[in-house]
């Protein structure tokens, strides 16, 4: 069903992006459309992790060089038996956080400097948690690849004006297209942001088998997000669904559920499925 959701979502966004180029350019416009979004598909297939890492200047840490994160990764890894991904530290004093990569064997975490220093050890291990659960849910393939033809579909219609040459293109298409498909890719971008989030602090909970880390910390860093300044979101809007916690204010045009939704929903689990399925409703330290 996984699978069967992140096809029918990646062929409405390459749908989307050739309509774009259809209203600005015709079928000479589509086609040109569709060859980029091939490319683009296939090109973040598998640099999907060097393009979001290089993008926020992250550098990989090991055992060595940052030995508790490390380690907590590693520890989190063994639990949700996962293979150990690769891990990166950013310098920004913005806290957040992601996971990207194409599959389990091939994926990796990273974590702001902001981040780390803001939260408790419990509390980096929920957030990383969370993250190695959209590796196991195999959500970081399709997180990237709609964020980069959802940022497409943007630049494209922004600059059809320009990039239109044909004399008889109808202008209430070529508004429609400038107007138009940004919100659409928006809302696309944003339907499978939310329901994955929620996933993801589902199976982050039972990774490190502490729901109230993880709502602690999401409400930690979900106030402080909108306080510092994200230079990457500012200038690449579409990753913003990357990011544990959004740097939007309001639900409305968030790629993420409110924070105060998932903190309940995290509760829910607490106090039922993680019991039943037989994780610990009590915190579970890691040890170290």
């Amino acid at each position: 069903m996984n699978i069967m959701r992140t096809f029918i979502l990646l062929a409405a966004l390459t749908a989307l992006f050739m309509g774009t180029g259809y209203m600005i350019g015709g079928t000479g416009g589509a086609l040109i459309a569709l060859m980029i979004a091939g490319a683009m598909n296939f090109v973040t297939y598998w640099k999907a992790d060097r393009i979001v890492l290089s993008m926020h200047k992250a550098r990989e840490v090991n055992a060595r060089t940052s030995p508790d994160f490390y380690s907590i990764v590693a520890i989190l890894a063994q639990r949700a038996g996962l293979p150990m991904p690769k891990v990166y530290v950013i310098d920004s004093p913005h806290p957040n956080a992601f996971a990207t990569g194409r599959n389990p064997e091939n994926a990796a975490v990273a974590a702001t400097t902001g981040l780390l220093d803001m939260l408790s050890r419990d509390e980096v291990a929920a957030v990383m948690a969370h993250e190695l659960g959209h590796i196991r849910n195999r959500d970081t393939l399709i997180m990237t690849m709609v964020a980069t033809i959802a940022g497409a579909i943007s630049m494209l219609a922004n600059f059809g004006m320009i990039f239109s040459s044909d004399n008889r293109s109808n202008p209430l298409a070529l508004a429609g297209a400038v107007l138009l498909a940004p919100f659409a890719a928006m809302i696309v971008q944003m339907a499978i942001s939310r329901t994955r989030e929620f996933g993801a602090d589902r199976a982050g909970a039972e990774i490190c088998g502490d729901p109230d880390a993880l709502a602690s910390a999401l409400r930690k860093i979900s106030d402080a997000a909108r306080q510092v300044p994200n230079p990457v979101s500012e200038r690449n809007p579409a990753a913003a669904q990357l990011y544990i916690v959004p740097t939007q204010v309001g639900e409305l045009f968030s790629t993420h559920p409110a924070t105060e939704r998932r903190i309940s929903a995290l509760r829910e689990l607490k106090r039922g499925t993680l019991k039943k399925h037989g994780f610990p409703a009590t915190r579970t330290p890691l040890p170290g």
